[in-house]
């Protein structure tokens, strides 16, 4: 029986006989051959159905196709170094699966709201298909380097009953007769992980209400936050630059083929797979700002455009180091040579991308973090079971969180992180 394959593996059967499953994305005819632009989930090609190589019926089925027509095809594979895919299929035979009209997404431009309102559809496409596979790929490689780093996969709770960070940015839902908030990070609970496994991360959606209608910001998003016991913040750097490095170079092993679709000059993101990033300090950055002639001054914090300028120096992700302790969370553990400061870092990535990873060393000793709660106006009660983890077996800890679309968006270089996620969800937008 002629083997079933998918597009992808093409490269495998060149002048074989295989059969296919695939969707239609356009078509055009010249009078006795009929050219079809296939898609099966894998890749792209163009499937050739030509009048004297197929039955009439067949060839008239060919003809009467629709986009997003549904169809087995059984044909031989050929190399095309015409096609950016270079391989194609010459079809002997064609069974219809389903053939309706009026597929709302035409091969034209359309607006980026019609399409939101169509991503159900819309991830078909070429462009979302590349984005997505892209997105994979990146989720493989953070779970391999984590595995192969000796760290656990762990779990963190979406209901939460205070915020991580002591911010008002929550989403709110009555739980059973009391209060719970949608989680912003599993930070809190990532330590109680380092502590008891050693080297923990979470990954999973997390939530903030913040009113934005940036190009960075989700209301639903996902991070992935490591934690790490008896780890220093230099250690971590050197973690999270490993990390880094790496799901960087597995985007560019894996995924030319979706690079190229999107336009992505791979060559830009060959500096970040080989590591060397600069560590600032937020002095320096400052300073950087200020000789630009921008109104920034020390205790300032970063805001897109400040960032997008800084990072447009660098031709790689870079640290900013060591924030001031007024514009960062309580958790986080004070710089010894200067107490006006956290031992702290941001990660930016170039071409203007901006924050796209923080972290810290966070405190260990249970007095010192029960005063910077009481300093951040936070509710001690809240915090009970998070000073525990001070008060029983405390060790120097360190931990840092990535926001993974932040992430896809820079190596996929996009202008909005809403492509970045299968579905979006903004201020103005929960549907599809």
């Amino acid at each position: 029986m002629t083997e079933l394959i998918s597009i992808a593996d093409c490269r495998q059967h060149v002048d074989q006989e295989v059969r296919m499953h695939v969707w239609l994305t356009d078509k055009r005819s010249s009078g006795k051959i009929v050219f079809l632009q296939l898609r099966d989930g894998t890749a792209f090609f163009q499937g050739v159905v030509r009048k004297n190589a197929v039955s009439d019926e067949v060839f008239e089925i060919a003809k009467s196709l629709h986009q997003e027509a549904s169809f087995y095809i059984k044909g031989t594979v050929h190399q095309d170094e015409r096609s950016h895919f270079r391989y194609e299929i010459q079809i002997s035979d064609l069974k219809l699966i389903t053939n309706n009209e009026g597929y709302p997404i035409g091969n034209k431009e359309h607006g980026i709201e019609f399409l939101l309102d169509h991503r159900h559809l819309w991830l078909r496409s070429k462009r979302p298909f590349a984005i997505m596979r892209i997105r994979n790929t990146i989720f493989k490689a953070t779970v391999d380097f984590f595995e192969n780093e000796g760290f656990v996969k762990f779990d963190a709770p979406i209901f939460m009953h205070s915020a991580p960070e002591g911010t008002t940015e929550l989403f709110h839902t009555e739980y059973f007769g009391g209060d719970a908030y949608l989680s912003q990070s599993g930070q809190l609970y990532g330590e109680v992980g380092a502590e008891a496994f050693g080297k923990i991360f979470t990954f999973g959606p997390t939530f903030r209400a913040e009113e934005s209608k940036t190009r960075r910001h989700l209301t639903e998003f996902w991070m992935m936050e490591p934690e790490m016991a008896w780890m220093h913040q230099d250690e971590s750097l050197d973690l999270q630059e490993r990390f880094l490095s790496y799901v960087t170079g597995q985007v560019l092993k894996h995924c030319q083929y979706e690079l190229e679709i999107l336009g992505r000059d791979s060559q830009k993101l060959e500096p970040a797979a080989q590591g060397n990033y600069t560590r600032l300090s937020y002095d320096d950055a400052v300073k950087i700002l200020q000789d630009d002639g921008r109104d920034f001054k020390w205790g300032d914090d970063f805001g897109a455009p400040d960032e997008a300028f800084i990072s447009e120096k660098f031709d790689r992700p870079f640290f900013i180091v060591n924030y001031p302790t007024t514009i960062k969370p309580f958790y986080m553990k004070k710089n010894p040579d200067n107490p006006k400061e956290y031992l702290c870092a941001d990660v930016l990535a170039p071409e203007g991308y901006g924050e796209i990873m923080g972290g810290s060393e966070r405190e260990s000793d249970y007095e010192t973090l029960l005063k910077q709660i009481h300093e951040a106006g936070l509710n001690e009660n809240d915090y009970s079971w998070y000073l525990d983890l001070r008060r029983y077996g405390s060790v120097p800890h360190s931990g840092f969180g990535m926001g993974f679309e932040r992430v896809i968006a820079w190596i996929c270089k996009l202008d909005h992180v809403r492509e970045a996620i299968p579905f979006p969800r903004m201020i103005n937008r929960l549907e599809p």
